[in-house]
């Protein structure tokens, strides 16, 4: 890496190397027997350079060839927009925990293992489900140097198991499942099976609901389905900077409920998506997005923030070898206090939505979103009497954030950068047939 920096600034202003190095161990199970195992191991270096106050960009998989990297930075400076940041100098970070060395003593036998402990735990409660499932354990690397005298570096574990279920009859498929991620090894895939032996419980017997609105408790999984991705983008400081944002001018404002509070924080120990600096080498820190319904934050990366007049929030992260931009850490949805149990049994008639197809359909922007309910439950008089099908919801999620009914506390991690309890909400249009 310094010897592609010192390449970097014999031609180029100022310069900045970033290198993660991934090894991984997927085990795959398919139609509930085991497929596949595999071991990978894979390296992308990034250069950006500042040319002539331009921004060039140039990625590669072979590090040994640092001239190739710095020729096709320089050449892309050329057509690069405008530099309007500097590079970080060194900074204090929070030591943050990311790295278990026992991720790396887990035994392939013992994954293959809890693979199958989770087929079997799952059809052995529905014997027709047919049922796909990964275990895999990583350990990386992430090293960033520049030209501004920045040298950081952090390594980090992940454990990851799912299982997925499809179960027909006739016409009519059920799919079902869950997962989880860690820093820690995980030893036991119960909690995972236990969630989906409840979702095959619910879903035995069909139910109908009418046309019209409705309350609605969306499950962990049903927050990320519906309501996540339509934030994420308005928070975006990017999209704030260009005014697509609803919420540009907003901050200070009391938009949603006070029992509304979310983080954006990634120095929590041992969390999946937790890490000291960004993928810029600014560091991280816990920021309020929404603070009891007040808009209180958004988030930048270096070059948006630079144009925006104001400072990297920690933000700057990378999809692969790809330039930086503003993206969301580890987002966490602060809990309330009211239990799920206590959310159904408020409810006459209405919907538990755990898994929401095409949520994502509508003007995010806007906040809208619509989607086909793909796992979703009837309440009647308080119970739940069974599973709902050829049913659509379509909503705001900033109505329905603004007179949410109440927040769970039942909080879990969904994915590796999302943590939310339920959210029950009083009315959610409905259309079935």
């Amino acid at each position: 890496m310094e010897r592609i920096l010192s390449l970097a600034l014999k031609q180029c202003e100022a310069a900045e190397v970033f290198a993660y190095t991934d090894e991984e161990i997927p085990v795959a199970f398919e139609s509930n027997r085991l497929k596949n195992i595999e071991s990978s191991q894979s390296t992308v270096v990034a250069l950006r350079v500042i040319r002539n106050g331009r921004i060039g960009y140039g990625v590669t998989t072979n590090s040994e060839e640092p001239e190739k990297l710095v020729a096709m930075a320089a050449e892309t400076a050329e057509f690069g927009t405008l530099a309007r940041f500097e590079l970080p100098h060194p900074q204090e970070y929070l030591q943050v925990k990311t790295y278990d060395p026992e991720i790396e003593n887990i035994a392939i036998e013992d994954m293959v293992k809890l693979g199958q402990e989770m087929v079997d735990a799952i059809t052995g409660a529905s014997p027709e489900i047919m049922c796909d499932a990964g275990i895999s354990r990583h350990s990386g690397i992430i090293t960033i140097i520049n030209s501004s005298g920045l040298h950081a570096e952090c390594r980090s574990s992940l454990f990851s198991l799912g299982i997925g279920g499809t179960l027909v009859r006739g016409t009519d498929m059920l799919f079902v499942g869950d997962g989880k991620y860690s820093s820690h090894p995980v030893y036991s895939g119960q909690e995972i099976i236990s969630n989906v032996i409840r979702q095959l419980e619910w879903a035995k017997d069909q139910a109908s609901i009418s046309s019209k609105p409705v309350p609605v408790i969306f499950t962990p999984h049903g927050v990320e389905n519906a309501l996540v991705a339509p934030l994420v983008s308005a928070f975006n400081g990017r999209m704030v900077l260009e005014g697509a944002s609803p919420l540009t001018g907003k901050l200070g404002e009391q938009l949603f409920s006070t029992d509304v509070s979310i983080i954006d924080d990634a120095t929590r120990d041992f969390e999946a998506a937790s890490a000291p600096f960004d993928d810029e080498g600014i560091a991280t820190r816990a920021m309020p997005l929404i603070n009891h319904g007040i808009v209180e934050n958004f988030y930048y990366d270096l070059h948006t923030a630079a144009l925006a007049g104001t400072s990297s929030t920690g933000n700057g992260n990378r999809s692969g070898g790809s330039l930086p931009s503003p993206g969301i850490n580890a987002l966490t949805i602060q809990p309330g206090k009211v239990t799920f149990e206590e959310m159904v049994a408020d409810i006459k008639e209405g919907l538990i939505i755990e898994q929401l197809m095409g949520g994502e359909q509508g003007n995010i922007l806007g906040g809208d979103f619509s989607g086909n309910v793909l796992l979703g439950y009837k309440i009647e008089n308080g119970k739940v009497s069974g599973r709902v099908k050829n049913t659509m919801v379509y909503g705001n999620v900033y109505q329905l954030l603004k007179d949410v009914a109440a927040i769970g506390n039942d909080s879990r991690w969904v994915g590796s950068s999302l943590n939310t309890p339920s959210i029950y909400c009083p009315q959610i249009s409905v259309a079935s047939k």
